[in-house]
């Protein structure tokens, strides 16, 4: 029997009909069971171990119905932010092989529904890897979580072992997609060493907090900036890259756009660098406080961003950073 319950939960094993009961009970304020969740974290930790730390993704076949044409949805952060998570499937469906997401990193802290959060995109990834993409972001990390509430919520929803689980999934999360071979999508930014090559990016190491500077920090942290040349991160980790550095990367690895996520902003995405970078962020009234909308990106054959904004919906009331480590949260 245990043996059965471990292959339900292999890539594209899980039955769909889980997921959805799963998402219900999340929805409802009701957990599931701590065994599934570490049956699932140890399954998906050697799924995405297996991976390169450059991801391709491709559009379907068909689209989700017969009015729209095959496309992916690339989200940005979701920062624990569930119930807006859930209005971006009401507004633009479940994820299927026939509708495809990518979701850009920070999935977690800040808002105090990241295990929801995290676990229902594990569980759709688990029930069909075609349906759902996962990118690494800079909150997917052990000191990040400490401070910014994801520790302090798992241990309160769960316990210590289950939090560390989810600290080896995400230290074998990819770092960046390609959509339709044109699109290059990573949570931060563009390395500011000149000449880096998508086989470069293909063959980061993983399985380790990022370190302080090097390949993998630039694509978890960088921000672009308006003037030509990089500058030190104002966040003290990456760079900021100008718009000759962004021309420079896509051109030598024949892409047309960057899409990135990492910085709220007011219309829920900007787009700068002449049309050539693009950011995206979809918790809307991030921290219950910033007042920004939302949104999400459409990619169809023709690889043009079409752009959809939204604003925040009601949530219970658990205030974001609850968990958080001395923030006036739980865990002073």
């Amino acid at each position: 029997e245990l043996d059965m319950e471990e292959d339900l939960f292999q890539p594209g094993h899980l039955p769909i009909d889980f997921v959805m009961a799963s998402v219900e009970r999340f929805k409802n304020q009701k957990l599931i069971h701590k065994r599934y969740v570490a049956r699932l974290l140890i399954s998906a930790k050697r799924h995405f171990e297996a991976m390169s730390s450059l991801v391709q993704v491709s559009l379907p076949e068909s689209g989700p119905n017969d009015d729209t044409k095959p496309r992916v949805t690339v989200c940005g952060d979701t920062h624990g932010q569930y119930y807006d998570v859930l209005n971006i499937f009401d507004m633009n469906g479940y994820p299927s092989q026939k509708n495809p997401y990518l979701f850009n990193g920070d999935f977690v802290d800040r808002g105090s529904f990241s295990v929801e959060v995290i676990l229902t995109y594990l569980l759709f990834r688990m029930a069909d890897p075609s349906c759902i993409t996962l990118l690494r972001g800079n909150h997917e990390t052990k000191n990040m979580n400490k401070i910014y509430g994801f520790e302090g919520e798992v241990k309160a929803k769960y316990d210590d072992k289950i939090f560390d689980l989810f600290l080896e999934v995400f230290q074998y999360l990819p770092l960046a997609a390609t959509v339709g071979e044109k699109v290059f999508v990573t949570h931060g930014g563009l390395p500011v060493k000149p000449g880096v090559t998508l086989d470069d990016i293909r063959n980061i190491k993983r399985g380790c907090e990022p370190p302080e500077s090097g390949l993998m920090s630039d694509l978890l942290w960088s921000d672009p900036q308006p003037f030509p040349g990089k500058a030190p991160s104002k966040r003290g980790v990456g760079y900021s890259f100008g718009p000759d550095i962004t021309e420079a990367f896509l051109t030598e690895n024949n892409l047309s756009l960057l899409v990135r996520s990492h910085e709220v902003k007011d219309e829920g995405y900007l787009v700068e660098h002449g049309g050539k970078t693009i950011t995206v962020f979809s918790a809307p009234n991030y921290c219950d406080s910033m007042g920004n909308k939302g949104a999400f990106i459409h990619f169809d054959e023709s690889l043009e961003p079409k752009f959809t904004q939204y604003e925040a919906s009601p949530h219970p009331d658990v205030k974001p950073m609850a968990y958080a480590a001395g923030m006036g949260g739980l865990f002073v």
